[in-house]
Order: C-alpha cells, then structure tokens, then sequence
C-alpha cells in the first residue's frame, strides 16, 4: 500500500486572516490622540458649543439666519431654536349696524366674526398689541378692549378733544403711558398734550407753543424708546417724552412729500404714515394711485427705500394704525391697506416688486384705501379657538 501523501497548507496572508486581533492600548490611545490633534490642527465651526451657536444665530437677521443653517447640523438645530417670524395682523371690520365684528386674515382671506356688544355706541380710536383703545361716543370715556380675551381695562375721562391718541405697551403693563395731542392755532401756535396711564385718576394736560407753521396733514403716532413720534407731512418729525414732559423738534433733515411741489399745500387724495420697528422709524407717503413712498431715519437722514433695500418688509396701514412686518411668506415687498378689494376676496394692497396695485384703480382719495371703518390688529397665536 502506498503511503498516503502529506499535505502542507500554506499561511494565508495577514489580510485574510479570519480573526483580527484587538488593537493595544497604547495603539487606541495613539489613534485618539491623533484624532484629537487633527481637530486642533483644523478647527471646524461645528464644533462650536450649541449654547455659542445659538447666540451667533440671535445676532442675525432671518435671511442670514436660514442661510447660516445650511452650513451643518448643529448649525440648522442652532438656528432653528432661535428663529422668530413675524406674524402678520388681521383686518378687523366695524359694522354699520349691531355688534357682529368681521375678522379677515390677508393671507387666507376667510371670514370670522365675533359678537362684541361690549363696544356698542363707540368708536376706534387707536390699536396695537392686540387692544383696541375705544372712545364712547356719547362721552369722552376712554378705555382699552381685548376683542379676543374679552377684558376691558377703564381710564379716567379725557377733557381734551384730541387729534390724534396712542399708547405705549400692552396696558397689562406697569410701562404702560397713554398720549393725546391737539394742535391749535393761533396768534401764538401750540399743541396741547395729555398723558394718562392705566389705573390713574386723572389726565395731566400741558400746552406747548410750536414755532412752526401748523401742518393739518399729521401722521399717526407711534411710541419708540420714552418717547412718542409724530411726522408732519410738512417735512417735521416732532418728538414727546412722558417723564419730562418734553415736546421738541428732531433735528433731522426735512422730508417733504415727494407729490408735493414747493409752496403747494394740497393735500387731498394723499397721505402720510409713520412706522416703528425695533426703534427704527420709517415714513411712508401715499398718493391716490401712484407709488407709495418709503423712507427711512438712518443718523438723522431721511433715505429712501428702493424695491431692493426694502428687504423683504411688509407694511401695513389703517386709518388708525400702521404696522411694519419683515420676510413674511408670499407677502414681502408689500404694502398692505385696509380696504376690501373686488368682490371682498382680498384687500388692496401694493407690490414693490411688481411696481403695481392689486386691485387696479384709479383711487382719488387716500381714504378710500383706509376707510374708517376698519384697522390692523394683532392676533393671539391660538385666535382660531376665539371665533363662533
């Protein structure tokens, strides 16, 4: 018999060697220390603490904010948890008759309604932060309205006939101040001012000579910093402060309006708005159916605004109020008015960047694009659970 044949399996290679070994310690500590110098070697802005990033991100506007968040993960995660949008207000509509009260979102257009008895025989006079601040009209009482919370909020009677009225923050708030103005003229010009705050007794009037020539087209006013601002459409910003009781001039530089020729001082069919946002002061004029005009208060200048430094604003103005949003969804470059379009299915507004009106029309009064009986009102983030 023949012997049998011995066989010889060769090694295989290192690499196809079925059971790997566990790397040493010393060979892990080496790999992570190598890991750790490469971080420190090339720094990335994702290793950022999530709290640094998010305090980055607080600094931009929204624009730079979404543009920031594509960078990486913790990037968007930052970003996102810190992003503030705007939220656009409602039109509310007055009735003729009765204490049903329409509610109409601009963007979506669908009628809500609300039974308001409590503002039966009153009239509007100014509105911000979601309060109305009513007048009787049987009377000069004067008192705030939440049309969604119900509450009302009572102030002493105010003597002055007033012009023009506003307030500073919520009248929840300690901070709160009320202001009524009247211009009088006179051998002597002068305005007369009334500041109250909620829970008073009493209005505290003061009259103030005005060196300039009285001015019937004034603006709204608005509340920025201490102090009330109001635009004469003259070209005059006037300024007051409540705790001095301080009426002054801004030493800023004249802005007429633009569809006013120089010694012209007719002012039918056009308008003029002044807006607050973040302390920052803008004027609008408006002139039946031409283009409105925008400018803003940059070092005491008056720049105007084209259709590509506008970024992204929205306005918003009433009667009684203006409002100014930025980047909102499908309404940027926008101006928006309180009047119903064809067939109330939108309201009139202005595109910048269509340079046109939405509806088309020859408008010969500014009034008929901000009729009395409606204004902008902010909403509560819930307002659909308000309505019948």
């Amino acid at each position: 018999m023949l012997p049998s044949p011995s066989v010889h399996m060769a090694s295989p290679p290192p690499s196809l060697n079925m059971a790997s070994h566990p790397p040493s310690p010393a060979t892990a500590s080496r790999k992570r220390f190598q890991d750790s110098s490469k971080k420190i070697m090339n720094p990335s802005f994702a290793d950022l603490p999530s709290s640094l990033i998010e305090e980055i991100m607080l600094l931009l506007v929204l624009k730079d904010n979404i543009r920031a968040s594509a960078a990486c993960k913790s990037w968007y995660e930052a970003g996102v948890s810190v992003r503030v949008v705007d939220k656009h207000p409602w039109l509310m509509c007055f009735p003729k008759r009765g204490n049903l009260f329409e509610f109409r979102d601009p963007l979506h257009w669908k009628l809500h309604t609300l039974d308001l008895p409590e503002l039966a025989e009153s009239t509007v006079c100014y509105s911000r932060f979601g309060w109305l601040l009513m007048r009787k009209a049987s009377s000069n009482d004067v008192f705030f309205f939440n049309p969604f919370s119900m509450d009302i909020i009572s102030l002493p009677m105010c003597e002055l006939d007033f012009q023009q009225i506003a307030f500073s923050c919520p009248p929840t708030s300690d901070d709160c101040v009320l202001l009524a103005i009247k211009f009088v003229p006179g051998e002597v010009n002068r305005v007369t001012v009334s500041t109250c705050n909620p829970g008073a007794t009493k209005w505290i009037t003061n009259d103030f000579p005005t060196f300039l020539r009285l001015f019937y087209m004034q603006s709204n006013l608005v509340y920025r910093r201490d102090r009330f601002y109001c635009f004469n459409a003259e070209g005059t910003l006037y300024s007051f402060e409540p705790s001095y009781r301080e009426w002054s001039y801004i030493c800023a530089d004249k802005l007429r309006c633009p569809y006013v020729h120089e010694n012209q001082y007719m002012w039918c069919g056009k308008a003029v708005f002044l807006v607050e946002k973040k302390g920052e002061l803008f004027v609008m004029f408006t002139c039946s159916n031409e283009k409105p005009m925008v400018y803003k208060l940059f070092s005491m200048k008056w720049k105007e605004l084209s259709r590509t430094t506008l970024d992204g604003m929205t306005f918003f103005v009433s009667f009684y109020n203006s409002e100014l949003r930025n980047n909102l969804p499908w309404m940027r470059n926008n101006v928006y008015f309180s009047r119903f379009g064809y067939n109330r299915k939108h309201c009139v507004s202005f595109s910048f960047d269509e340079s046109r009106y939405n509806t088309p029309k020859e408008w010969e009064q500014w009034v008929e694009l901000c009729p009395p009986q409606s204004l902008w009102i902010d909403t509560p983030k819930n307002v659909l659970d308000y309505f019948l």
